[in-house]
């Protein structure tokens, strides 16, 4: 697994908090797409639409849409804007494997598999994700992102992460779900679940998670009047 070798050339512009990835395709090369997430295109560019992880995207709410993008004709060039502000990250997969929190997932060349993995009632709390993590294997480039930037942890023995930081981590890595205290700590302190990291292997982190934004902007809503 490398950052520095890659099937596409590509861009990442807006980092680390509004990153936009723009690639170059090739004739008759594809890419794999997140639903909704292209925001430009050339003209001799075609998509097609697939089904991603089946009934365990449907169960979680999210998107179960891959949009497989091929240049017809030619070159062509792809804008993509994922939905989280915050950065983005590449990875090229030589037969490795690394699993992505539900909603990380951007982009990725053909020889990616994407599939959606059950985390059972336990191990399924990354990130408020519900029961499901993406896998992501196989060979060629990937694309992922955070909401806000992203940090890369070498992880060599054990590391607590919260669960709501945790962007993506290489298989390999054991895992274990929990507290950080009791119960009185689960519910007062501010802080919830943690993920118990084991062995050798990388995980990455996002700086900033959504509950946490959402609590610090609460006392700014505007309050409507009930004179």
């Amino acid at each position: 697994m490398t950052d520095e070798r890659c099937d596409f050339e590509y861009r990442v512009d807006g980092q680390p908090d509004f990153s936009f990835l723009t690639v170059q395709l090739p004739p008759d090369e594809t890419l794999k797409v997140e639903g909704s997430a292209m925001a430009t295109m050339d003209t001799n560019i075609a998509m097609k639409t697939k089904f991603r992880g089946g009934l365990g995207r449907m169960l979680t709410g999210e998107s179960i849409f891959i949009n497989e993008f091929t240049a017809e004709g030619g070159p062509g060039e792809i804008g993509i804007a994922p939905a989280a502000p915050g950065d983005l990250r590449h990875v090229y997969l030589d037969d490795d494997t690394i699993y992505l929190q539900n909603s990380a997932f951007v982009a990725s060349g053909m020889g990616v598999n994407v599939e959606s993995k059950w985390q059972g009632l336990v191990k399924g709390f990354f990130s408020g994700e519900k029961l499901f993590l993406i896998r992501c294997s196989g060979q060629g480039d990937l694309f992922f992102n955070s909401y806000g930037a992203i940090l890369e942890i070498d992880v060599n023995g054990g590391y607590v992460v919260d669960t709501g930081y945790i962007v993506a981590f290489t298989e390999g890595l054991e895992y274990d779900v929990g507290r950080v205290g009791g119960f009185k700590s689960l519910f007062f302190s501010g802080e919830g679940f943690v993920c118990r990291f084991s062995g050798s292997g990388k995980v990455w982190i996002q700086t900033r998670q959504v509950p946490a934004f959402a609590h610090w902007v609460n006392p700014y809503r505007p309050v409507k009047s009930n004179n």
